[in-house]
């Protein structure tokens, strides 16, 4: 600035005007020391106000394009690379008020006195130079709140022209922005060591379900590994369903070198996931044969709502209406044989059974499968041809069929319908699709033992569901309505005994992975029941500590209701717009900035939005310390 500049300098700037041809006459020394003079008199060289001292920009005026809740701050040249997008920025309103804000957009450079498309600078760059005017900085912030008594609380006034702003330290942004946790996800973009944390301890954080949403190549892999590997450290029970077989091998360390180097620059090591127990489906093959332990399983009719059953199988509603009169003879028939319930048992629980949420006690496949096939018989009348395969039905035919026409008769007396819904080809047609999942032996199959709940909310456990070996969505969605349901009351349990005994309740995380394929929205439409218990289980996991996590590459086919149930998101690059607009309307909290960064994050990359933040951040996710199978 002129008036900081002594007689020395001007001496050596008027020699240099002499050393020109096409300079200006020299300024006479004597002109100059009397200005320094009367400079000295008024206290020398300018000084900035200590109010401003250490500030990196100033607020500018409003404009009529001036939006609400935002307000433009001006930087010098030197401070703009101190104020990066996402910086969170303290304001010291001339009229004594405080205000915290972040950085949205920006920041831009911008040249001093003219615009930045001015014909000058245009004309110039075009021709292969450039016009280079001096230039300062200018960026977009949002309010967070003002500042009251150390409380941030909604602001009521903007900040006035020429405030000074500050750039908050990483201590002062990490208890601002509420980044602090035992669950670690990665460390903020645009800032040097912020590292961004989720507390694993709070009710009100992942209970409220996790939605982990992107397109193919993103790092959802990476980013669902990490978590795993993190909720078992905090104790967290970790029920993951694995439909492409892709977690079985974290229980090992990650051998990919770029991986190892990503993890070495964030001063982390490779590292398996701890107390993994591996689980696949009866009759079926896993991804990872030698890990240790392995257990196979089936599944227990009786656990599924026969409304359920009837949609997953997608019924017709002939089909349905068959299904329903021959899940009811079965019933009757099982009571008639002292099958269930058994003599001299309680028969409150039977009483007081809902079939929306659970099927008849012990009533298996091969019961109601063989239920179906003799009524088909009945109304074929052809009943010389029935045989029986299910244990407890096999050596008692004349017993099982008495009790068939007896539960017939019973309903015939009591409702005045027919003997049975005709036409035999809508009964040989049901009979067939309850034959096929029949085939496949993974109902109550006397060679492999259901899942024990108990065991999959134990504290620190990792199970992994291996359903790669399906190859059918149907049977992925059965399993995946019996998990939910059993770990649910499982869950009541555990939460129950922990109250009674003064204790924190153990903590439970479902992860799904290819969500989409069991909650899409066509599936909703078709399967009302199904999302009944899902959101059901949701609801009450919330209280119960039982979290769910929906991962999926095609966030568009999830419906409203599901993303209804997320709270919080991990959004990895998502290119199709359609789907980002309708993100918007489900996602609160997420400025327009951050929007339009989504469809070109680098893979790693994430739009983090937890209820435990004060706002949502750009993240670059640590990397796996574990081993993928389909790691690139």
């Amino acid at each position: 600035m002129m008036n900081q500049m002594r007689f020395e300098d001007i001496n050596d700037l008027n020699q240099n005007n002499k050393d020109s041809e096409d300079s200006f006459a020299a300024i006479p020394a004597e002109a100059l020391q009397r200005i320094n003079a009367d400079a000295e008199r008024a206290g020398g060289a300018w000084q900035e106000p200590e109010t401003y001292r250490g500030s990196v920009g100033r607020t500018m005026f409003d404009t009529p394009a001036s939006e609400d809740n935002t307000i433009t701050v001006l930087l010098p040249r030197e401070s703009m690379a101190l104020v990066p997008a996402q910086a969170l920025v303290r304001i010291d309103s001339t009229d004594q008020r405080q205000y915290l804000g972040v950085v949205i957009k920006g920041p831009f450079a911008e040249p001093d006195g003219i615009r930045g498309d001015a014909p000058i600078v245009v004309t110039t760059t075009v021709k292969g130079g450039i016009f280079m005017p001096q230039f300062h900085g200018r960026v977009q912030v949002e309010l967070l709140g003002e500042v009251i008594d150390g409380i941030l609380v909604p602001p009521r006034f903007r900040p006035l022209p020429n405030s000074p702003v500050f750039v908050l330290d990483s201590d002062q942004t990490a208890a601002v922005l509420k980044v602090q946790g035992d669950i670690p996800l990665g460390v903020a973009v645009g800032y040097e060591d912020l590292r961004v944390n989720v507390p694993s301890d709070r009710k009100s954080v992942l209970p409220r379900h996790l939605g982990i949403l992107g397109t193919t190549g993103g790092g959802k892999s990476t980013t669902v590994s990490g978590l795993i590997h993190s909720f078992q450290k905090a104790g967290i029970a970790v029920v993951l369903i694995d439909t492409e077989g892709e977690y079985t091998m974290i229980n090992e360390p990650t051998e990919d070198r770029n991986m190892r180097t990503a993890l070495a620059r964030r001063g982390l090591r490779p590292e398996g996931v701890k107390q993994t127990h591996l689980y696949h489906l009866v009759g079926r093959e896993t991804t990872n044969p030698h890990h240790t332990p392995r257990t196979s399983f089936c599944l227990k009719f009786d656990q599924l709502s026969p409304y359920l059953v009837m949609e997953l199988l997608e019924l017709s509603e002939a089909q349905e209406a068959r299904y329903l009169k021959a899940y009811d003879i079965t019933k009757r028939v099982l009571q008639e044989l002292e099958i269930s319930p058994r003599r001299g048992e309680d028969i409150k629980p039977f009483i007081e059974l809902d079939e929306m949420e659970e099927g008849y006690p012990r009533m298996t496949l091969d019961h109601i499968y063989d239920i179906i096939a003799a009524c088909a018989n009945i109304v074929d009348k052809t009943e010389e041809g029935i045989a029986f395969y299910a244990r407890d039905f096999r050596n008692r035919r004349d017993d099982v069929l008495t009790a068939i026409k007896k539960a017939i008769n019973a309903d015939n007396n009591k409702k005045g319908e027919g003997s049975l819904p005709g036409n035999v080809t809508s009964w040989r047609a049901l009979q067939g699709k309850l034959g096929r999942i029949r085939r496949l032996k993974i109902f109550d199959n006397p060679s492999a033992q259901s899942l024990n709940y108990e065991a999959l909310t134990t504290p620190g456990s990792v199970s992994i569901i291996d359903l790669s070996d399906t190859d059918s969505p149907r049977i992925n969605n059965l399993v995946i309505a019996e998990i939910l349901r059993g770990i649910q009351q499982q869950q009541d349990q555990n939460y129950t005994q922990a109250e009674q005994n003064g204790r924190q309740p153990s903590r439970t995380m479902i992860i799904i992975e290819e969500a989409h394929e069991f909650l899409s929205a066509e599936r909703i439409k078709q399967m009302p029941v199904l999302f009944q218990q899902v959101a059901r289980i949701a609801r009450r996991g919330r209280k119960r500590w039982l979290g769910l996590t929906f991962v999926t590459q095609l966030p568009q086919h999830l419906p409203d209701e599901v993303l209804g149930l997320i709270y919080n998101f991990i959004l990895h690059k998502i290119a199709d717009a359609g789907v980002i607009n309708r993100l918007k309307r489900s996602i609160s909290g997420i400025d327009e900035g951050l929007w339009t960064r989504l469809p070109s994050l680098a893979p790693g990359q994430a739009i983090v939005s937890m209820a435990s933040m004060a706002r949502p951040l750009l993240v670059a996710i640590n990397p796996a310390p574990c081993k993928l199978r389909m790691v690139d």
